[in-house]
């Protein structure tokens, strides 16, 4: 039985159409990672392609991961010669080759959001640029919205004659421009522009890469910019054979610069494209695809296309509302908790998104309330860890010298007595040269002013010459250890008072057990490709396969991913979709909300539940709000419309006898209505309204009263000296337990995380 048998019919169609540029429309859950891979195995084995010549790209290092583990085992040896990287990393690769014809050292460092800040603040300063009328993060974005759309400075510059606001957006993108060039250094909109611009140049490079790559196929191509078009575009200019992969229904990152007019319009860009539908969906049940093909189809700028699957209807689509938000994340929690007890999913099955990372602060609440292990994505970066950051500006200052950025962040850490009236004098030199502050830290007798301070300046760049010279002896893993032990890094953490010192050290424990992975991982490790992997990588990368664990995180990052059991909290207008969308005079924009619905709701595989909440606190603010639009276009023989029980409220009696007819009537209020929650009894101790205070330490935030579980269940059932168990700290041992007015303060030592006081009703500990 050959491979390509367990393939459909359009699939096959997919794989054996090669020559020449092809569009791939597939819907979600379609199998296109397999059409992909199976692609290039036909390509390889059938027709006799050199993998040499094949170039597969993709938006993150995990689908890259993904895919290269398929085709190695579809291909087997070769297959390391294909490119199946992301567009970031390939332009990373060719710059590392070419930058120097560009005027960059071909070391150059590439700058994360972090650094991007720091160096458009520095920029500020200089131009004297009033920041309060200027936010230094909206002049971020439009100069990153200008890379996407490939306008120079100078472009940018005569565009925006007579516009007062654009003109000095103008004059700080040409600073910002130059001033990363000064310090040999790239942002991510760099790598792709810069690229570009190297094949405009230089027909030689071009053409070198152009005989390479005779097919190249391109991942998610609906979420692509006007850069990564023309990128693209460049590269296949030779052979044509082009294939594009993509559905325009999940097209969700217009504010990132994805152009959807890329795969809406490459049929006029390639007039000769053949147009593959994948329309069979392997992921979901017939319901939640009808329910997703029922929301898209409103959508006027599309291609059309419906999602159909072999398998059952499968349960109906759940529909909740609650009086508050924080009933909506209570039910989610007792849900969640019911599934687990009566063996329907385990925690790693589920998956809580929403539409603002705001959302999620009512969730985590009721999840460590209840005990429920969680993730939450989209969280601070690891690689953006003061600590972590601190330790790579050493390894950058050791691999490029040129970065005034790096340099300048760790010149006096640990304290080094550098004082800053020395390092503005040092800048002032370096700047009146224009050299690199390094070059003008070797320089230190030529520096008026410096005095006494010049000792400690040459100290430093003793000791950075130090690590240069010792960098091809000690390998990565002695080089990361000698910063740490010659710096004193870590002896200054355990001798200071701080109190995340120990998560801090911890911190760089894993950064030290990344460096040794990576050396296992690369037969000839170098500095420069670890800075570049952990400048590259992205925080949907970082989540765990395997991991027992319910994943809270946004739509957007949501992308790509699937669970068994979704859960869609906050689907009122004015929340999904956003205010913004519903006011704005675009279209368009309603249209990238659908969207967005219509992704979250292709995540579920079995199980689909959508809530949202009459009152929902926002900015401080109690808003009022109607069901999403996007729940009404949901025919209603697919809703299970059910009220929800509240954790501590009884319904009505009264209630309970009709609930057909209540929610009969309430979807006939409105079509963006179909149901409203039955109102529960109140008893008098719930009066009162829920104030999330004082963050996940907070009784009130943890639902808990005077009367109301442990507290008035007496002592808890472990003791001072006893072994327990914490759903978020892991083991630990009792040291203290002490009664209090509304409960028991415990204080355990936890192995891993270390002195934690909490009280008993809300750490929920476990007697090992």
């Amino acid at each position: 039985m050959s491979i390509y048998d367990t393939l459909n019919e359009e699939q096959k169609k997919g794989v054996f159409t090669t020559q020449g540029p092809v569009l791939l429309l597939a819907g979600a859950g379609s199998g296109k990672t397999r059409v992909l891979t199976h692609r290039i195995a036909y390509l390889i084995d059938e027709l006799g392609v050199n993998p040499w010549n094949i170039m597969a790209i993709t938006f993150t290092n995990k689908a890259a991961g993904e895919m290269k583990e398929r085709v190695e085992n579809l291909v087997g040896m070769g297959s390391e010669s294909i490119w199946v990287t992301t567009f970031h990393s390939t332009c990373v690769r060719i710059l590392r080759r070419y930058a120097d014809r560009l005027g960059y050292d071909n070391h150059f460092t590439i700058y994360d959001t972090d650094d991007q800040k720091s160096v458009m603040k520095d920029v500020c300063k200089r131009l004297q640029i009033d920041t309060k009328l200027f936010k230094e993060r909206s002049i971020l974005s439009a100069i990153s919205s200008a890379k996407d759309e490939l306008i120079s400075p100078k472009e940018y510059e005569l565009n925006v004659m007579g516009d007062f606001r654009k003109q000095k957006i103008a004059q700080v993108y040409r600073e910002y421009q130059e001033a990363l060039k000064k310090s040999n250094a790239m942002d991510f909109d760099d790598l792709i522009v810069k690229t570009v611009e190297l094949f405009k140049a230089d027909r030689e490079v071009l053409e070198g890469y152009q005989k390479r790559f005779k097919y190249i196929m391109v991942d998610e191509y609906q979420d692509t910019n006007t850069a990564q078009f023309e990128l693209v575009r460049l590269l296949a200019d030779a052979s044509h054979n082009l294939c594009v992969v993509g559905d325009d229904d999940q097209s969700i990152y217009k504010f990132r610069g994805a152009n959807i007019r890329n795969i809406l319009d490459f049929e006029k860009v390639y007039p000769e494209a053949a147009v593959i539908r994948l329309e069979q969906n392997y992921r979901s049940t017939q319901n939640v695809l009808n329910a997703a093909n029922a929301v898209i189809s409103n959508n006027k700028g599309r291609k059309s296309k419906t999602l159909w699957t072999d398998k059952k209807d499968g349960n109906l689509v759940h529909f909740r509302q609650f009086d508050h938000a924080y009933e909506e994340a209570e039910f989610i929690a007792d849900d969640v908790v019911r599934k687990k007890r009566e063996g329907i999913a385990d925690y790693g099955d589920c998956a809580v998104l929403y539409r603002t990372n705001a959302q999620a602060r009512l969730i985590e609440e009721q999840f460590v309330v209840g005990g429920i292990p969680y993730n939450v994505v989209g969280g601070t970066n690891f690689y953006a860890r003061r600590e972590i950051k601190d330790l790579l500006a050493y390894l950058k200052t050791i691999d490029n010298g040129r970065d005034d950025l790096a340099v300048r962040r760790i010149i006096n850490i640990p304290k080094r007595g550098i004082g800053a009236a020395t390092i503005a004098k040092v800048q002032d030199y370096a700047d009146i040269r224009e050299m690199s502050f390094y070059d003008a830290l070797c320089q230190t007798d030529d520096i008026p002013g410096i005095g006494k301070s010049a000792g400690k300046l040459d100290s430093f760049v003793n000791m950075i010459r130090s690590f240069r010279s010792k960098v091809e002896f000690y390998g990565l893993e002695g080089l990361i250890k000698d910063v740490i032990e010659t710096t004193g890094y870590v002896s200054e953490l355990e001798a200071s008072d701080d109190e995340d010192a120990e998560n801090r050290i911890e911190n760089i424990d894993e950064l030290i057990s990344k460096v040794v992975s990576f050396e296992t991982a690369h037969d000839e490790p170098t500095l420069g490709e670890f800075l570049e992997e952990v400048a590259l990588v992205a925080d949907i990368d970082n989540v765990e396969d395997g991991n027992n664990k319910v994943l809270l995180m946004t739509l957007h990052s949501a992308k790509g991913l699937e669970f068994p059991h979704i859960y869609l909290a906050g689907m009122e207008d004015g929340l999904f979709p956003s205010y913004m969308s519903i006011v704005s005079d675009d279209p368009g924009d309603i249209e990238e909300e659908r969207r967005l619905a219509y992704v979250g709701i292709t995540r579920a595989k079995e199980d689909l539940t959508l809530s949202c909440a009459k009152m929902r606190m926002i900015r401080g603010e109690t808003q009022m709000n109607a069901v999403s639009r996007f729940v009404g276009e949901i025919p209603k023989e697919l809703m299970d419309n059910r009220a929800p029980v509240s954790r501590f409220r009884a319904m009505r009696q009264e209630e309970e006898d009709e609930p057909a007819k209540c929610q009969e009537n309430a979807y006939r209020e409105s079509k963006y209505r179909p149901v409203a929650a039955l109102k529960p009894r109140r008893t008098a101790a719930e009066n009162k309204p829920f104030i999330a205070g004082g963050g996940l330490g907070s009784l009130a935030a943890a639902g808990i009263s005077k009367g109301v579980g442990a507290v008035t269940g007496g002592k808890p059932s472990y003791d001072v000296g006893d072994r327990v168990k914490h759903v978020k700290y892991g083991e630990g041992t009792v040291t203290a337990l002490e009664p209090g007015p509304r409960d028991y303060k415990v204080t355990v030592d936890f192995d891993d995380a270390g002195q934690k006081i909490m009280y008993a009703a809300f750490a929920k500990l476990e007697l090992k």
